[in-house]
C-alpha cells in the first residue's frame, strides 16, 4: 500500500528555535481536504509540526509539503531532508504557487493553486510509473462536489473550539501587494450552499460548537452570503471569518451575518493613511472611515480583529506612532501588523524590482519581520525597528487590558472576552521571542 505524508510546517523564532505549541488553535484545511481525495488504497499520515515532530526516517512514498507564509522556508529544510533520503518530495500552497521557479530547486515536483484536478492526477502518475510531474498545474473553474474533509486528521490531535469550513475562494480585488490576487486574478469561486452546510454539519456532529469559514473576502457577494447565513442560522453555531471591513455599511446583510451567530471578524484596514491605502491599489477602503466602521462592528456584537501593514512609501516614524495610538484609541481586540513584503510574482515585486528598490532577492528573508525594499520616507532598517516597537506596544500588558478587559463591547460576550484575552496573551508571547504573531 502506497503511503503519502502530509507535513504542514511550523517557522522559526529569531533564537532559530522552531515555533512549538501545546494545541493547533486555528488548523487548516488544505490536507484533510486533499486527504479526502486519495484513494483508500493509499495510507494517509499528517504531521503539523507546531504540535508534532518530523521523523524523516519515515517509510512514506510521497512527502507533500505545504508553503503558508514564514514557514514556507522551513518547509524547504524539511523537503531537502526528504530528498537526502530518497522520498519523493511535492510542495504546493500560494507561496510555491507564485515562486514555483525557486520552490522547484528543492522538491520533485510542484502543485501550482487549485489542487483538486493536480492532486488526484500526481498520485495516478506514481501509481502508473512510480515518478511524478516537474509541474502540475490544473486550474478549476467552479468549487462543487467537493467531499467532505477529512476531518479524523485534525481530532487526532490536540486543537482549539473550531474547525475550518470554507464557503469559496478568491478574491474580488486586486491589491497590488496580494499573493491571492496573483492566484486569482479577481475571481472568486463560491461553493453551493447546501455543500458548505453539509461540511459545517459535520463539523456540529464531531461536538464541535464553533467553525471558521477561512474565505478571504466572504461578503463579495452579499446575496450570497445572506443565503448561507440564513442557513447557518438554525444550526445555533458560533462563527469566524474575514472579509472587507464595508460589511460595516450594509446594516441588513450585518445583522444577518450577526444573528447567524458570526462574533468574530478579520478586516484588513492596512493604515490610517489614505495615500499608502490607494498604493496598494485599495482605493475603495477609506482611511476616515476605519473608527465609525470599528464602532458599528463592534457594537454589533461583532469582535474586530484588524490587519495592518507598515512599510509603504508614504510611512514614517510618527505615522507607524499614530497607528498605535489608533489601535489604542479604538480599543481593537485583536490587532496584527505585518511589514510590507513584496512577494514576487506581486505586482508590487514587479514595480519595485523595476525601480531598483528590492534590497534582496533571498527569499529566506521575506519573512514580513524585516523591511527588504527601500520605502521613501523611512530607512529600511529604521523601519524594521519601528515593526517591533509597535507590536512590543500593541502587546504591552496596559495595552492588552485597555483594548480587552476594559472593552465594554466584549463584556457582552464572557467566551469572546476570554478567547481575545487569551490570544492577545499568546501573540504577547511571540512578540517577546520576536516573531510575528500569527494563530495557528
Amino acid at each position: 500500500m502506497p503511503k503519502i505524508l502530509f507535513v504542514q510546517p511550523t517557522q522559526y523564532a529569531e533564537n532559530g528555535k522552531l515555533c512549538k505549541q501545546r494545541k493547533i488553535n486555528l488548523p487548516g484545511l488544505a490536507f484533510p481536504l486533499l486527504a479526502a481525495y486519495t484513494p483508500s488504497n493509499w495510507e494517509i499520515e499528517l504531521l503539523i509540526e507546531v504540535v508534532d515532530e518530523i521523523n524523516f526516517d519515515t517509510e512514506a512514498d510521497i512527502v507533500a509539503i505545504g508553503s503558508m507564509g514564514h514557514a514556507t522556508f522551513r518547509g524547504l529544510e524539511i523537503a531537502t531532508e526528504f530528498k537526502k533520503r530518497g522520498r519523493i518530495v511535492v510542495m504546493g500552497g500560494y507561496m510555491a504557487s507564485i515562486a514555483y521557479k525557486e520552490a522547484m530547486k528543492h522538491v520533485d515536483s510542484v502543485v501550482i493553486g487549485d489542487a483538486e484536478i493536480s492532486y488526484p492526477k500526481m498520485l495516478q502518475d506514481y501509481e502508473d510509473s512510480g515518478t511524478v510531474k516537474p509541474l502540475y498545474n490544473h486550474p478549476i473553474y467552479e468549487l462543487k462536489n467537493l467531499p467532505i474533509p477529512r476531518y479524523d486528521l485534525l481530532t487526532q490531535k490536540k486543537i482549539g473550539a473550531m474547525l475550518p469550513v470554507q464557503a469559496g475562494r478568491g478574491c474580488t480585488y486586486t491589491c497590488s501587494f496580494c499573493s491571492i490576487a496573483c492566484l486569482y486574478e479577481g475571481k472568486y469561486l463560491f461553493r453551493p450552499v447546501d455543500e458548505v452546510i453539509r461540511d459545517i454539519e459535520e463539523v456540529k456532529r464531531l461536538g464541535f460548537k464553533r467553525f471558521y469559514l477561512i474565505d478571504d473576502n466572504i461578503v463579495s457577494n452579499p446575496k450570497y452570503l445572506k443565503e448561507l447565513c440564513r442557513k447557518i442560522t438554525p444550526l445555533k453555531m458560533k462563527w469566524a471569518s474575514q472579509c472587507a471591513i464595508h460589511l460595516a455599511k450594509n446594516a441588513e446583510l450585518l445583522k444577518i451575518v450577526r444573528d447567524s451567530g458570526c462574533d468574530l471578524m478579520s478586516f484588513g484596514v492596512e493604515s490610517i493613511q489614505q495615500d499608502a491605502i490607494d498604493s496598494l491599489d485599495k482605493p475603495w477602503l477609506k482611511a476616515n472611515e476605519h473608527e465609525q466602521n470599528i464602532k458599528i462592528l463592534a457594537q454589533s456584537g461583532i469582535t474586530v480583529s484588524t490587519e495592518m501593514i507598515i512599510g509603504t512609501d508614504f510611512d514614517t516614524e510618527d505615522s507607524i506612532r499614530e497607528t498605535y495610538d489608533f489601535i489604542y484609541r479604538n480599543r481593537i481586540p485583536i490587532p496584527r501588523f505585518y511589514i510590507l513584503t513584496p512577494v514576487p510574482g506581486t505586482e508590487l515585486h514587479k514595480s519595485l524590482k523595476e525601480q531598483g528598490r528590492m534590497l534582496t532577492d533571498d527569499l529566506r528573508l521575506f519573512d514580513g519581520t524585516r523591511c527588504v525594499h527601500i520605502p521613501n520616507k523611512i530607512d529600511p532598517e529604521k523601519l524594521t525597528e519601528m515593526y517591533w516597537w509597535l507590536n512590543n506596544k500593541v502587546f504591552s500588558v496596559k495595552s492588552i487590558f485597555h483594548r480587552v478587559l476594559f472593552n465594554r463591547n466584549l463584556w457582552r460576550n464572557p467566551a469572546m472576552l476570554m478567547f481575545s484575552l487569551a490570544i492577545n496573551f499568546h501573540y504577547r508571547r511571540y512578540v517577546r521571542r520576536k516573531i510575528t504573531p500569527n494563530i495557528f
